[in-house]
């Protein structure tokens, strides 16, 4: 059996001497795993590095078989994303976080989605934004989204500014009021069809948001606990946004 498709790199890992196991979100085979021959040689090394974008062949006897990878580079990210501390803590947590879908199952939107977070890597202005969303819609894809569209209370789609931590479900300000202490804060740039300008605090409020679901809906019921790298990501957006350099 043999494919080919087009990827990005999400994990490296050593095999024998000179191969390597490199794992990639394919756009239509999902994530997949291969041996890559030769892949920890002074050649290959800058190729397989986490978040970059490659063209992929996929070769195996039979299809449950981890298979042979050959891998081209389309377009380096890691390399522009290693000066900027943010920006690669971005790279490894989009990562880490995509290790979450089900292996061989194709999620092309999702795949559009991180390209075009990857090619916004280089702009502190923009992609903690777009990864934001992007971590809403991995929440969508495995099953978890979260329903914007509407209060769950009256029904109306205006004046959303919470998130019912139980349900997923926005709330308008009049309705959620009496429990506002009990509910999360909806940024407005989340809404979806909607742009809205970034306020203070709007970047944190959107990871804390996605961050609650992850935990609660994805993390904890396979006893698992949020990726360090998410960490280190939260803390240095704070410092940004302490430094007045933030979105």
């Amino acid at each position: 059996m043999n494919w080919s498709d087009e990827g990005v790199i999400l994990s490296v890992r050593p095999h024998g001497e000179t191969a390597a196991v490199v794992e990639i979100l394919t756009r239509s085979h999902g994530r997949h795993l291969g041996l890559v021959h030769g892949g920890r040689s002074r050649k290959a090394r800058p190729v397989l590095q986490i978040g970059n974008h490659v063209d992929v062949t996929w070769k195996a006897r039979l299809a449950d078989h981890l298979g042979h990878m050959s891998v081209e580079l389309i377009r380096g990210y890691a390399a522009s994303a290693m000066d900027e501390p943010a920006a690669l803590a971005a790279l490894t947590s989009l990562a880490a976080l995509a290790h979450l879908l089900p292996e061989r199952d194709p999620h092309p939107n999702l795949y559009e989605v991180t390209l075009f977070v990857l090619a916004y890597l280089d702009d502190a202005s923009v992609w903690p934004a777009l990864l934001a969303r992007w971590e809403m819609a991995l929440l969508d894809e495995l099953g978890f989204g979260l329903d914007l569209s509407q209060c769950a209370a009256t029904g109306a789609n205006d004046d959303l500014i919470y998130v019912s931590p139980k349900t997923g479900r926005a709330v308008s300000a009049s309705a959620g009021e009496p429990y506002r202490d009990r509910l999360l804060p909806l940024p407005p740039f989340l809404l979806p069809g909607r742009k809205a300008a970034l306020a203070p605090g709007d970047i944190a409020r959107a990871f804390e948001l996605t961050g609650h679901f992850l935990e609660t809906r994805v993390f904890r019921p396979r006893g698992e606990e949020m990726p360090d790298a998410r960490a280190r990501l939260l803390t240095l957006l704070k410092r940004l946004d302490e430094a007045g350099h933030a979105p």
